[in-house]
């Protein structure tokens, strides 16, 4: 199997791939030495270990950059998390990825959240988006369609009617070409499992202090648990702790 084949191949329900999510080439390398399967970058990481604010305020060739330099600095597959592409046009955002795709990334998470603006894309719309960079990037580019439902919501406001939007948008996003669907701050389980029953694309959970734990996501049969910010907080806590025990000594 090619990196795309290998890289969808481990989205199993129940027995998800998990991903630590790295930023830069060095952290990408220490994933590989501790036995990741696929290596996968977090925006927000990526976004302060360069100096800036989320939300793609990173200048796009320096993303592509470091984008670049994952893929080269490790053997396995490589997915990108690039936001909303970086354009809310779908033309100008398609040509985005294709130019993360020219990286050797086999893969993004593509969002549905308005970079610069209120609230989320219409499933039309954001639909639209997709369709376009699958037309761009060819049949096997992983996109994972991340939906920002959950994550613009307040956890104690997820319910049923909540989950039954995003199943909608799991089939729109699905028929437009997506390869999977992110959900992330979904932590209820019970909801969690209603999206993973009736979505057709393989279901991502995101990982957080505090959230259920990884088995007990599993057995809801997500097929893909990421780390999102957390594996930078917890490096740059440990390297502050470590330069305050140094100057204090």
């Amino acid at each position: 199997m090619n990196k795309f084949e290998t890289f969808a191949a481990l989205h199993v329900p129940g027995d998800p791939l998990v991903l630590f999510n790295v930023w830069d080439a060095g952290s990408a390398k220490a994933a590989e030495r501790a036995g990741a399967r696929a290596v996968a970058s977090g925006s927000a990481s990526v976004a302060d270990a360069l100096g800036f604010a989320d939300g793609e305020d990173v200048p796009l060739d320096l993303a592509l950059e470091n984008a670049a330099r994952i893929v080269g600095a490790v053997t396995l597959p490589v997915t990108i998390d690039f936001e909303s592409g970086y354009s809310a046009d779908a033309e100008a955002a398609a040509a985005n990825v294709t130019r993360l795709a020219a990286t050797g990334a086999i893969g993004c998470n593509f969002e549905d959240q308005r970079i610069g603006g209120q609230g989320i894309y219409a499933a039309a719309e954001q639909a639209a988006r997709i369709a376009a960079v699958r037309a761009a990037v060819g049949p096997d580019f992983f996109i994972n369609a991340r939906t920002d439902l959950f994550l613009q919501a307040a956890p104690d406001t997820h319910d049923d009617a909540m989950v039954d939007a995003a199943i909608e948008r799991a089939h729109t996003y699905a028929e437009a070409g997506a390869s999977g669907f992110f959900v992330p701050l979904l932590a209820d389980l019970r909801l969690l499992g209603r999206v993973c029953k009736a979505s057709p694309l393989p279901v991502n959970f995101m990982a957080f202090p505090g959230a259920p734990s990884a088995a007990d996501v599993a057995a809801t049969g997500v097929a893909r648990i990421s780390h999102g910010p957390f594996p930078y907080k917890l490096a740059i806590k440990a390297f502050e702790d470590a330069a305050r025990a140094a100057f204090a000594g």
